[in-house]
């Protein structure tokens, strides 16, 4: 491994930071990368190390196992029949190998390190001479993968997937680049990239991606190479869309291009559309380029999506995708709990996109919600143990309606195994969602205890945040600079801490005062400015310095937007950042007849024995005693939503209904 100085360096490109050129344009804010955070909380630092211990070499081992290691020897050996099922189940790979080399990035692993390498040699050698690279064809040219087509890219607009691979492997190659500062990845995809850009652009090919990534695979080369031929094809490939000729009249969005987002070119688009990962993939490439760039029509495009998906199209635990058919978003309001999908991926993709949007425009709203989706619809995703998933996230399990399309319970894998390894890469990263910085501001988006390391000026400053987040609002956090220094501060004060659900109408809170919080430097009250939703704390810093401030964790009733029909004169429950739900397993085996009256008071228990240690609420709630039978007094107990399904198979609510019909006797 090469000097850890220059690791860091070029770990910092892969983060956002200018290419090897020094462009003049980038965001104007820039995340603190990974690296340079070490975390020492009680929340995720076990899920990263289940990660790096358990779910990296599970998911090494099912590519070994499910035949995505043997498509590769297959097609370096140029013989044999493509054994998995689908085109891109090569990504797989590369997914996992990005998230390894995140891992090694902070903790060295000789014996990962090999076999990563072992891989790559293997990859490496099903490239063909001119960098194709896609084993669904490589394999027999002649008898390609059905979605393939019979030639390459005549199907790329559609489910060939051979763009998607090629983005997936630019995002692990530079990910293994820049933690290990060997090319021997990054050759490979280099070669495969200048193909692309022989291959692909004005007077050559023209096509709109079928699935995107290829797009933000592409920045990241251009981050580390300066090579402005990879920033241009990305943004070719964004240009692209709306100008294929599809059924414009069809109510399918198959045939009308909206499920590809490429129905009008994307300047025009003003919805969240389509398949819902697709989307959160065109958006964040979209937000890269128009960093890069300066696209102001790009930036005002991803202005209007988000407020779209914000105000009528994301769930209240911060799921989007609504509907199983194309795993895409539905019409404004249309999220139904029976058949809520909710895809793994689509919320990795969600916090991709509101990251951006947060270094674009330094608003606390997106880190908002960027937050609601992390705690609640990301990490439902992966079980407790590291290697069961989600591929949906459901929003109710009842005896009586199950829709095919909802898990019940938890899978090892999956045909299309996506999102598990989706989930692989992103935890690593992790940290570096927690800080950024611009001129002499250091903000502080995400409480998760450990110390930050932060180059401000060219001097050191170290941030050390003790706290028990997200079960406790009592927050410390220490600034130390290396010499005496004037810089801002800026705090996010959460959404939620001030009566805020989700920045729009689409959820609120019964209760909409907000909470009256105090911030202190050195034990003393301090005077500050709010500036988007951030505590703006001016002060000539020294080492000893400490800012406290305690966010109040009042249980929050929360109700749904009058035109979200199905969540009418229903509640939902969440303290701080964690959404809750009912599941059997605390209730008598049945949480479909629980119905909160308003104004229940609940009472929040730590129960460090449970679900890896879990903050559930308590209260005595109705219980109907029959379908229509007479309702009663029960005791009811909620569990945070992401921790559902880890003790096996039974009902689980979100949603509950907030009181009876008149004709109902309450049983003494």
């Amino acid at each position: 491994m090469k000097n850890m100085k220059m690791k860091n360096l070029l770990i910092a490109v892969l983060l956002y930071a200018g290419a090897a050129d020094a462009q003049v344009k980038d965001y104007p804010i820039q995340p603190v990368t990974f690296t340079k955070v070490k975390l020492d909380d009680k929340f995720w630092s076990p899920r990263i190390e289940t990660n790096r211990t358990v779910t990296i070499p599970a998911s090494f081992a099912r590519c070994e196992n499910t035949g995505r290691v043997k498509n590769f020897e297959m097609a370096a050996a140029r013989k044999g029949s493509f054994c998995t099922k689908f085109p891109f189940d090569d990504t797989d790979i590369y997914k996992t190998i990005e998230g390894a080399s995140y891992s090694m990035a902070v903790h060295p692993d000789p014996k990962l390190a090999a076999y990563v390498d072992s891989l790559i040699t293997i990859v490496g050698k099903a490239q063909e001479p001119d960098g194709y690279l896609y084993t669904a064809r490589t394999i027999d040219p002649l008898h390609p993968h059905p979605w393939s087509g019979p030639e390459r890219w005549v199907k790329e607009n559609e489910l060939s997937h051979e763009l998607y691979d090629s983005g997936h492997m630019f995002e692990a190659a530079s990910a293994h680049y820049l933690a290990t500062g060997e090319r021997n990845f990054l050759d490979i995809a280099l070669k495969n990239a200048d193909l692309l850009v022989k291959t692909f652009g004005p007077g050559k090919r023209h096509v709109a991606p079928g699935h995107e990534i290829v797009e933000m695979g592409l920045v990241r080369l251009y981050r580390i190479t300066g090579k402005k031929d990879y920033l241009d094809l990305a943004k070719f490939f964004i240009d692209e869309r709306g100008k294929r000729q599809y059924d414009k009249t069809a109510n399918d969005e198959w045939k009308n291009g909206m499920y590809w987002q490429d129905n009008e070119p994307v300047v025009d688009q003003d919805e969240a559309e389509g398949h819902a990962v697709r989307a959160m993939y065109l958006y964040s490439g979209m937000a890269d380029v128009a960093a890069l760039t300066g696209d102001k029509q790009y930036i005002d495009a991803i202005d209007r999506i988000w407020n779209n998906m914000i105000s009528k199209k994301i769930y209240v635990q911060g799921g989007i995708g609504a509907v199983p058919n194309g795993e895409r978003f539905g019409a404004d309001y249309e999220l139904p709990n029976a058949t809520a999908y909710n895809e793994t991926c689509a919320a990795i993709g969600d916090v991709f996109w509101n990251q951006r949007m947060f270094l674009l425009h330094g608003d606390s709203k997106y880190i908002d919600v960027l937050e609601k989706v992390l705690y609640n619809g990301l990490i439902s995703g992966v079980g407790l143990d590291g290697k069961s998933f989600f591929y949906t996230n459901a929003m109710q399990i009842t005896d009586g309606f199950t829709h095919p399309a909802m898990e019940p319970t938890r899978s090892g894998w999956f045909e299309c195994s996506c999102c598990p390894t989706n989930m692989v890469r992103f935890l690593p990263s992790l940290p570096g969602y927690i800080y950024a910085q611009k001129g002499n501001s250091i903000y502080v988006n995400l409480f998760i205890a450990g110390t930050a390391n932060i180059s401000l000026d060219n001097k050191n400053v170290k941030i050390t945040q003790v706290n028990n987040y997200p079960w406790s609002g009592a927050l410390s956090l220490d600034v130390e600079p290396q010499t005496p220094a004037r810089f801002n501060v800026l705090v996010r004060i959460p959404g939620w801490s001030r009566a805020k659900a989700i920045p729009s109408d689409l959820y609120s809170f019964e209760n909409k005062t907000p909470s009256n919080i105090i911030i202190k430097l050195n034990g003393r009250p301090v005077k500050y400015t709010i500036q988007n939703g951030y505590a703006v704390i001016n002060n000539q810093w020294k080492k000893g310095d400490k800012i406290t401030l305690n966010l109040p964790m009042d249980v929050k009733e929360v109700i749904a937007n009058n035109a979200v029909k199905v969540d009418s004169n229903k509640v939902a429950l969440q303290r701080g950042p964690i959404m809750y739900c009912g599941e059997w397993k605390d209730n008598s085996g049945k949480v479909s007849n629980v119905i909160i009256p308003r104004n229940t008071v609940f009472k929040p228990t730590y129960e460090g024995d449970l679900l890896n240690g879990v903050m559930v609420l308590k209260a005595e709630v109705l219980k109907r005693d029959s379908l229509y039978g007479k309702v009663k007094k029960a005791e009811f107990t909620a569990i945070p939503y992401y921790s559902w399904a880890n003790r096996g198979k039974g009902e689980m609510m979100v949603w509950f209904p907030q009181s009876v019909n008149a004709k109902e006797l309450v049983a003494k």
